[in-house]
């Protein structure tokens, strides 16, 4: 006699169990609370963070100094700049003008500010009947680093300049007691404040977030690529269910160990990244008119950048089994999109981001693409460590991946056991 069907449960019955609540409630409250702490945390207060953001100070004042004084006003004003850290938030560096804008092109400060060739002598001006023009202060923005990395730095240069008028103009209000009220007021504050742009990048870069999203589209299309590829495989060889609305299926067990499951995925992952890869730059680049150049060495990172990543999620995934895929989001997105730097400094976010930037992938890849973008692929703009970083990732995937396969492999620990056609 055939045995009578068990009875269908009930959803009411179900939701009566504690057990069945339990897995699901920690696990989705937990990832809430990660993620609230970790991607708030990273922007919450980035002026209170801010520390030691890396600004240029030109002095190219040629002016003789004033009398009985034996340097010059630049002189003096970019000394007492440098002294003063704007509170550990500023990172001054003495460069020339040259230097100076060698390290806005290749991204290293986030801005400038410079003191003219004829400052001392316009100053001086200001008490005489040669008087013809306000003495000027230039502050340069470096949007290649971002719209709130520049707006930070223009924040302290700006305030920096305002400071060296107001100083400036006690000393002239002392040296000319007798001015009438209209030139009193412009020998108050008579340093005149110009915002100018350092490095200049395309109208259509987003305002110098671009790099940012690209670096996130080709990040994930190696996330969600290689899980596509490493489900797509299992359900092929039938290791895992098919499932489509309200069809199911199941192929017949393929017998294939863990080491040679992996090799396919990871094949079949550099093949099919070509084309991901491709695609986000035919997007962006030619249907988006996103500003780029370097179009070959674009396409050549974006491949390489979405394969190491790609290669990563199958190594997880080859490890950690069916929590593979929650592993690899923590370790390329959760964890990379806060301690990337690409939207806010890294010298503006709490120490743990910036320990993270040191390794998480998305820091390494956002910083190549910022190159190539806004920086004339120059190496010492961060390509070249971007590469270094590819390199290691790629080769870090497959040497974790295959070392876990093979060593499930050695124990005889089995995915599935073949059953037949």
């Amino acid at each position: 006699m055939t045995e009578p069907a068990a009875p269908e449960v009930r959803a009411v019955t179900l939701l009566a169990r504690p057990k069945l609540w339990l897995v699901p409630a920690v696990l989705t409250g937990l990832l809430a609370l990660l993620l609230s702490l970790l991607y708030m945390g990273g922007i919450v207060n980035p002026n209170g963070d801010l520390r030691d953001l890396p600004i240029a100070l030109v002095d190219s004042d040629t002016g003789e100094p004033p009398a009985g004084q034996k340097q010059n006003l630049g002189t003096q004003v970019a000394a007492a700049i440098a002294a003063d850290t704007a509170g550990g938030k500023a990172e001054w560096r003495r460069l020339t003008r040259a230097q100076a804008q060698d390290e806005l092109d290749s991204g290293k400060v986030y801005g400038a500010l410079v003191i003219p060739a004829d400052f001392t002598d316009s100053v001086t001006a200001l008490t005489t009947t040669g008087a013809t023009a306000r003495p000027t202060i230039i502050t340069l923005t470096n949007p290649g680093k971002g719209s709130l990395g520049s707006s930070l730095a223009s924040q302290i240069t700006t305030k920096a300049a305002h400071q060296v008028s107001l100083n400036i103009g006690k000393q002239l209000g002392a040296a000319a007691p007798a001015a009438d009220s209209t030139t009193g007021l412009l020998l108050a504050d008579p340093v005149n404040v110009v915002t100018q742009v350092g490095h200049p990048i395309g109208p259509h870069s987003g305002l110098g977030l671009t790099a940012f999203y690209y670096t996130l589209l080709l990040v994930l299309a190696g996330f969600m690529g290689g899980n596509v590829i490493s489900n797509g495989v299992d359900t092929a060889l039938g290791y895992a269910d098919n499932e489509i609305g309200p069809w199911h299926t199941r192929r017949p067990t393929v017998p294939i160990d863990r080491t040679q499951t992996l090799l396919l995925k990871m094949a079949m992952t550099a093949g099919i990244t070509l084309l991901s890869a491709s695609l986000v730059m035919v997007s962006c680049v030619g249907i988006l008119d996103m500003d780029a150049t370097h179009l070959p060495l674009l396409w050549i990172y974006s491949y390489c950048a979405a394969l190491a990543v790609g290669l990563g999620v199958q190594a997880i995934n080859a490890a950690f089994g069916g929590i593979g895929q929650l592993v690899s989001m923590f370790v390329f997105i959760v964890l990379g999109l806060p301690s990337s730097g690409a939207t806010v400094p890294l010298q503006a976010v709490p120490d743990f981001y910036r320990f993270l930037s040191h390794f998480e992938p998305m820091r390494q890849l956002s910083d190549g693409v910022r190159a190539i973008l806004y920086f004339d692929a120059r190496g010492d703009a961060g390509l070249a460590r971007s590469w270094t970083m590819i390199a290691i990732g790629t080769a870090l995937a497959l040497v974790f991946g295959f070392a876990m396969t093979l060593y499930y492999d050695r124990k005889g620990l089995k995915r599935l056991a073949p059953r037949p056609v």
